[in-house]
């Protein structure tokens, strides 16, 4: 089987973002016109799309790794620089590995059932593009996190799920319960956030590197013993 489905796995996460991006265009004024109903299918469709291309992909490396132990020690990678300056790199660099499919199969699997249940529980509401909007962003978050190799971009990531968090709880703006619980649940994480972004960066000094699979070489081993054969006694 091609390992086609497998090395474009990276496009996974962007199935939900795409989604979730299309969910603005459901403004008030078209809502009015053609219901809130589309938006939600659509979230669904490309979620699907995503549970699809994630058990392809893991189908496909599942396969091909019977034959050795390459998919093991030699995973599939992707990256993209996003700053090169002064001997500092930043990049989003992501592995394909099957413990990271599976994950995406199962966070993908999830969200569809979620979904499905979601168009018929607000089938009477008209938040449906703040709702799913934000469930697809949340999902692109969590897809994207199984990916990256970068602790950087770990970071990253787990803020935007703070935010997808948030508004994911704060859905129904116009209850004050429900916009304090969701002001209180952000506000809450800063605290964690800030000592985890002081963590990572003192990390780099020690490591040389954000990445989790790469490590700074280290200086040669020379031998400092030496070794004779005594001939052997008649």
């Amino acid at each position: 089987m091609t390992l086609l489905p497998a090395q474009t796995a990276w496009l996974i996460p962007l199935y939900p973002l795409l989604a979730s991006l299309l969910s603005l265009l459901w403004s008030p004024g078209l809502i009015s016109r053609t219901g809130p109903r589309p938006c939600g299918y659509l979230n669904l469709l490309l979620g699907s799309l995503a549970f699809v291309h994630s058990a392809a992909a893991l189908v496909a490396l599942h396969s091909n790794s019977g034959a050795g132990s390459s998919a093991i020690y030699r995973p599939l990678t992707f990256g993209w620089t996003w700053l090169q300056t002064a001997g500092l790199r930043i990049g989003f660099d992501g592995l394909i590995t099957e413990p990271a499919l599976i994950a995406m199969t199962v966070i993908t699997a999830l969200h569809v059932l979620v979904q499905i249940y979601a168009i018929a529980y607000l089938e009477m509401d008209w938040g449906w593009p703040r709702f799913f909007g934000s469930l697809s962003f949340f999902e692109a978050g969590l897809c994207a996190l199984v990916l990256t190799d970068s602790l950087f971009f770990s970071y990253v990531i787990l803020e935007l799920l703070t935010l997808g968090t948030y508004l994911i709880v704060g859905t129904w703006y116009n209850q004050p319960l429900v916009v304090k619980g969701a002001r209180d649940a952000f506000l809450t994480k800063r605290i964690g956030d800030l000592i985890l972004l002081a963590g990572v960066i003192a990390l780099l000094p020690l490591t040389g590197t954000w990445n989790f699979q790469a490590s700074r070489p280290g200086p040669p081993i020379r031998p400092t013993t030496s070794c004779r054969c005594l001939p052997a006694s008649a």
